[in-house]
């Protein structure tokens, strides 16, 4: 499992506090820095924006590059960035940071999965992979800390310099394990660094692929639905919870609520996926989304935290669950390809959901409709996942290596 602890470092600075740090501190930023409504607007369009981007062009180029070069690169420059966020006082300079890290964040996975594709056991794939991915709950938990402890005595700036100095660590883990990793694949390249069994998928031929291939094609509408139900979740969820005149604290134990069992739900899910099939681990844990969703709508006071459990349950070891599932059918170097365009279906469903979500608060006055229809978007994913399920040919069997 070093392999994974390794790369769930690199989560919680690309991710934990590349794309979710700012969010937590800028209430505390305000107070010293002119940053409007205007500009948290800005930045949060060119942060998304910026994520799609990176995901786009990993998938078309990030072969040609290579992922080791691209995990080194990217969390160098996410942890400048973060050590620099410590002294901007520019808005303009602060979205342009920030913009910067959130196109670094969708490489860094991207390349993580090609990596893990390709080196992992193929018995333990899923588990790598989600208990990876669930470095971002670890850095939503330790965003919390920062607030709670680091900020109120330090301030702001003392808040990203942390961030910054855990950035110089995973750096020193990071370059010996992939410098260990190219050692052993050294002997099975070619001239051009890439082994003829890990071939891409040549650009003019991706969409085609997605679009002909049944799990591709499935899991690029796995993830526009939970683009669709979890970022309006996230993002509207203390504004609902306001809106109900439910006491703010609510909010904040619902997300520490997600950070603990997404660190919990990352190791736990891919272990589901390697013992029982990754469709069957997605049919858990988006299940487990959709219960909570439904409970809330229910009764939001009695059953947020049911929520968060579903959301910190499901959100954290998908990514690393459906990985793993086009790496059953695809290589490392088309597995990261097809799931960088599937991240940007992400991304498209999430922005789509957001402009909903907007136009019915601003119509209806309420957020209860959105929050209906985030349920049963969650349910429409359950369905399909079954629908899957069934439609297996023969029971789960491992990859062979």
């Amino acid at each position: 499992m070093y392999m994974a602890t390794v790369f769930g470092l690199n989560q919680i600075i690309s991710h934990g506090f590349g794309m979710f740090l700012f969010a937590a501190l800028v209430p505390v930023m305000r107070e010293s820095i002119a940053i409007s409504h205007w500009h948290l607007a800005t930045i949060g369009a060119l942060t998304q924006l910026s994520y799609l981007a990176g995901a786009m062009l990993l998938s078309l180029y990030g072969h040609r590059i290579g992922t080791r070069r691209l995990v080194l690169i990217t969390g160098s420059l996410t942890t400048s960035l973060l050590f620099a966020l410590s002294q901007l006082t520019d808005p303009t300079l602060i979205t342009a940071a920030l913009t910067l890290m959130a196109a670094c964040a969708s490489i860094s996975w991207g390349s993580i999965i090609e990596i893990i594709s390709r080196c992992a056991d193929p018995k333990r794939r899923a588990t790598v992979m989600s208990t990876a991915a669930s470095g971002t709950a670890w850095g939503y938990g330790m965003n919390g800390l920062l607030i709670l402890l680091i900020v109120p005595l330090l301030g702001w700036q003392n808040g990203w310099l942390l961030a910054g100095s855990v950035g110089v660590i995973m750096l020193l883990f990071t370059w010996p394990m992939l410098r260990n990793l190219t050692q052993q694949s050294a002997a099975n390249t070619d001239d051009t660094g890439i082994t003829n069994e890990q071939s891409p998928i040549p650009a003019r031929r991706l969409l085609a692929e997605i679009l002909g291939e049944h799990r591709a094609r499935t899991t690029c509408l796995i993830y526009l639905l939970l683009g669709a139900t979890t970022m309006p979740f996230a993002n509207w969820l203390n504004t609902w919870l306001a809106e109900l005149q439910l006491p703010a604290s609510l909010g904040g134990y619902t997300w520490t609520t997600v950070g603990i069992t997404g660190m919990v739900a990352g190791y736990l899910g891919g272990k589901l996926a390697d013992r029982y099939g990754h469709v069957m681990a997605m049919l858990v844990i988006c299940s487990g989304f959709a219960v909570g969703l439904l409970a809330f709508n229910y009764n939001p006071a009695d059953f947020v935290l049911l929520a968060g459990v579903g959301y910190g349950l499901m959100y954290f070891p998908i990514w690393g669950i459906t990985a793993g599932w086009l790496n059953q059918r695809w290589n490392a170097t088309a597995t990261m390809q097809i799931n960088s365009i599937c991240m940007v279906a992400f991304g498209l469903g999430g922005t789509l959901a957001n402009l909903l979500t907007g136009y019915i608060r601003d119509n209806s006055g309420s957020l209860e409709l959105a929050f209906i229809l985030q349920s049963s978007i969650a349910l429409l994913l359950v369905a399909i996942l079954l629908s899957t399920l069934l439609r297996q040919p023969q029971p789960y069997a491992p990859a062979a290596a």
